[in-house]
């Protein structure tokens, strides 16, 4: 299976990379925020620019992400809009989630884009080509706020990522039982024993899929995310903790 190597860091490789996403609501936030997380014991940023208040504005998301660029200096960034009906704090039209994520992938400084997969078939080929132009990856993702599918669709989702173009296919489901959990891992088990031959990300959400943050390495997630002040999703462990149990389970892993 092969890596995916942004910047300095290498994902699928060894214990899982840590993202820790920057939910600001203002740009004088954002900055805050991005000084703070350098000194963190981290991998990538994750900006949640769904969080921004003037995320409706492509230039003033141009200017804050310059900022923010300048303030991580080599630390990968991923630039992620999260649609309201995927967990996020508002919607657009589709119309508008596309031009905004092809004009900040042309812009360079974002060196990972989500692109949500049930965006439509069309715009998301268009945005896969368009950030893969820029020398970005694409993260391509699905996040059921409501429940757990079943072990054969989380796969089936996967699988359609990987043959879109993601660079790193993404699942991200609520547990509603201990079972639904096991079927989280088992399905990344049998997505990376079976059909990846590149790095994916999952997880099971809330404190019910805890677990599932922490032993990506032995089921086969190779990102995680973790929380530096306020979570973006449920269940997210705080970074330095995240960083301890990672290296702890990687020790024990490989004897």
């Amino acid at each position: 299976m092969r890596t995916v190597s942004v910047r300095d860091v290498v994902i699928g490789e060894g214990a899982p990379s840590i993202c820790v996403p920057m939910v600001g609501e203002t740009a004088a936030q954002l900055i805050e925020e991005a000084r703070m997380l350098v000194d963190l014991d981290l991998d990538v940023v994750e900006w949640r620019v769904d969080f921004y208040e003037d995320v409706a504005d492509t230039e003033k998301v141009k200017v804050t992400l310059q900022e923010i660029r300048g303030i991580l200096r080599e630390i990968p960034l991923i630039f992620t809009f999260r649609s309201a009906k995927e967990g996020g704090e508002r919607d657009f039209p589709v119309a508008s989630y596309v031009a905004l994520n092809r004009e900040i992938a042309a812009t360079g400084m974002a060196d990972i884009v989500d692109v949500e997969l049930f965006t439509g078939d069309k715009e998301v080929a268009e945005l896969v080509a368009v950030v893969h132009q820029a020398g970005a990856k694409v993260i391509m993702s699905n996040h059921d706020f409501e429940k757990t599918p079943s072990e054969d669709e989380i796969v089936a989702r996967l699988v359609k990522m990987q043959e879109m173009g993601a660079d790193l296919p993404k699942m991200a489901v609520m547990p509603q039982s201990v079972a639904d959990v096991l079927t989280l891992l088992s399905a990344t088990n049998t997505m990376r024993e079976k059909y990846a031959d590149r790095p994916i990300i999952t997880m099971s959400m809330a404190g019910t899929g805890v677990i599932s943050r922490l032993a990506g390495e032995i089921f086969g997630s190779a990102l995680t995310f973790g929380a530096a002040k306020k979570v973006s999703a449920p269940g997210q462990v705080p970074v330095d903790e995240l960083r301890r149990v990672l290296t702890l389970l990687h020790k024990s892993v490989n004897g």
